[in-house]
């Protein structure tokens, strides 16, 4: 410690009484923040982190900031030193005065516990040092060893989180296990379920393996199988940095919960990569959420459902895995399909249909049935509904389940169209030719705000061997070239690209789409047509023994189209083919 002039008693007093003012400022302060200002007891850490004294390492220069408890004298300084109403003034200032002098105070004795240390002789020594600024003092070091290491930025709340740490890892020795394992929580409690996870892994193991599982093979197990990969995801989203403070072990019960929650509102299994990747979306544009979420409350009341514009162009391939990455990872482009469910004869021509990309793709299929009321809910028909989608995917060999939800029902299939990749519908109304019917056109509604794309079925389903592509280069035929490439790719359907030649459309749509589906090396036929357009595609969907039709949405602001008609629309009114609609 750097020496100073001669002090005198008399400063050395000014000195403890400034110290002393500044200590009830420090206690009124972390007062004021829901903190403590006291030292951490010695024995309260030892007992607690089941610290056992270790090998004495000699004379060493400590950090003073490091310095953060007392054996006996915990209650007479404030966490950086400064001294209380019962330390003895005289004594703290025979101390400055001492280390002022030539000579200077011997080294102190502490006990070390992880970064931190504790003054077991030498309280004023450090009082003093700390409050003439100086930044490390001599001290004869004990090293004391515990299962969890404490920091010197630790207080008594992180201290009881660190106690229930080791009574965790006393019955659950995933320290020993698996030592680079980091399993902290920074909330009280979560500790006993995070055990209750493991109890609930090994059973179903036991029940796996058909054997009894001993606790060990259990905990490690759970640590491999069901904690790494989630924390992994946790890295691959990023979700730490939106939870400053936390840690990954916090998240995966956060989304363990979570994930429950969502089971429980939809009626149907939820991955924790689908509960994790949502959670990215809501949590990596908070203030654009925030707002989006604000702007369409204000929208709902504002705008009649009819006038609505729905998502941007391309929306649900960023929110999910676009084509052309589906391609190149070979993964599925279409994980789950959404299919609403009146119960009539004619809507299982939209399951039918659905199950073919259960076949192709592994899609699961997540039946909607949507009823005005709870009373509703509880009666007979729905439950038979449920048997009979059981029924209908077991016999084509897919997985699936139907959902029972009230509400209303557009708004029911586009609050749940975001947890999926497609949603299937049975086409009995399209929007009709006129402006009142048009306006009234729940399925134009349910297209406009659908954020998903959509597969209309307004026949007998097909097997989608044939496809037909109509592309105006316009973002929501792009949206439909990259599916088109994806199914053509993955499923091997014969593809055509038709585009039609119009006033309203501008350059070369069809060197576009050959340019961008030769580089992925997929072989289609290209038909260049001119007249009106939905005339033209309706003639080549009839005559070209097509069985699958894919077009945009909507282009046109919903205004012109509410007074004027759209290509899309005619086109539905005429299809017999099951049309899938990009977005």
């Amino acid at each position: 410690m750097e020496k100073r002039p001669l002090l005198s008693y008399h400063a050395a007093m000014e000195d403890f009484r400034e110290a002393r003012r500044q200590a009830a400022l420090e206690t009124l302060v972390a007062r004021l923040r829901g903190r403590s200002a006291n030292l951490l007891p010695f024995e309260t850490v030892r007992q607690k982190l089941r610290a056992v004294e270790g090998k004495n390492v000699g004379l060493q220069d400590i950090p003073l900031d490091a310095v953060v408890g007392s054996v006996g004298r915990y209650t007479d300084f404030t966490r950086s030193f400064l001294p209380k109403g019962n330390v003895d003034p005289h004594r703290w200032a025979q101390v400055e005065q001492k280390a002022a002098g030539l000579q200077g105070l011997p080294p102190i004795e502490v006990y070390k516990v992880g970064e931190a240390y504790f003054v077991k002789d030498g309280n004023h020594r450090v009082s003093v040092a700390r409050r003439n600024g100086a930044d490390s003092i001599q001290a004869y070091v004990t090293e004391v060893q515990t299962r969890v290491p404490l920091a010197a930025e630790d207080d008594i709340a992180d201290l009881i989180l660190k106690a229930e740490y080791v009574r965790f890892l006393e019955r659950v020795p995933i320290d020993r296990l698996r030592p680079k394992a980091q399993v902290m929580v920074t909330e009280p409690g979560k500790y006993d379920l995070l055990e209750e996870h493991i109890r609930v892994h090994r059973y179903f193991l036991g029940l796996e393996k058909r054997r009894g599982i001993p606790w060990e093979e259990a905990v490690v197990s759970w640590y491999d199988n069901v904690y790494l990969p989630v924390v992994r995801i946790i890295r691959r989203e990023g979700l730490l940095r939106h939870f400053p403070g936390r840690t990954e072990t916090d998240l995966y019960l956060w989304l363990a919960e979570h994930q429950r929650e969502l089971q429980e509102k939809l009626g149907w299994e939820v991955s924790v990569d689908e509960t994790a990747r949502g959670l990215h979306q809501r949590l990596g544009h908070r203030l654009r959420h925030w707002w989006e979420r604000t702007t369409q409350r204000v929208y709902d009341l504002l705008v009649p459902d009819p006038m609505e514009s729905g998502p941007s162009p391309g929306t649900w391939r960023q929110e999910k895995q676009g084509a052309t990455e589906a391609i190149q990872a070979e993964n599925h482009l279409f994980n789950t399909l959404l299919i609403p469910i009146k119960g009539d004869d004619d809507t299982w021509e939209a399951v039918t249909q659905a199950t073919q990309f259960g076949q192709r793709d592994g899609s699961i299929l997540r039946g909607l049935h949507v009823v005005p009321d709870e009373h509703s809910a509880s009666l007979l028909r729905p439950q038979m509904l449920q048997s009979a989608f059981a029924q209908h995917c077991n016999e084509a060999g897919v997985s699936g389940s139907l959902s029972i939800a009230v509400g209303d029902v557009q708004r029911e299939i586009c609050s749940r169209a975001r947890w999926v990749d497609l949603v299937v519908v049975r086409l009995r109304y399209p929007p009709g030719p006129r402006v009142w019917q048009r306006w009234r056109s729940g399925f134009r509604t349910l297209l406009r705000r659908c954020p998903r794309p959509l597969l209309a079925v307004p026949g007998q389903a097909t097997k989608m061997e044939r496809a037909l592509l109509a592309f105006d280069h316009t973002p929501k035929a792009r949206e439909a070239l990259y599916v088109s490439a994806y199914l053509a790719t993955k499923w091997g359907i014969h593809l055509t690209v038709l585009s039609v030649k119009a006033p309203l459309v501008k350059g070369k749509p069809l060197d576009e789409a050959r340019t961008y589906l030769e580089e992925l090396g997929i072989s289609a036929a290209y038909v260049q047509d001119e007249g009106d357009p939905a005339k033209r595609i309706t003639h080549h969907l009839q005559h070209g023994n097509y069985d699958l039709l894919l077009i945009g949405s909507y282009n046109r602001n919903p205004v012109r189209e509410i007074l004027l008609g759209s290509v899309l629309e005619s086109v539905l009114q005429r299809a017999r083919v099951p049309v899938l609609i990009c977005r």
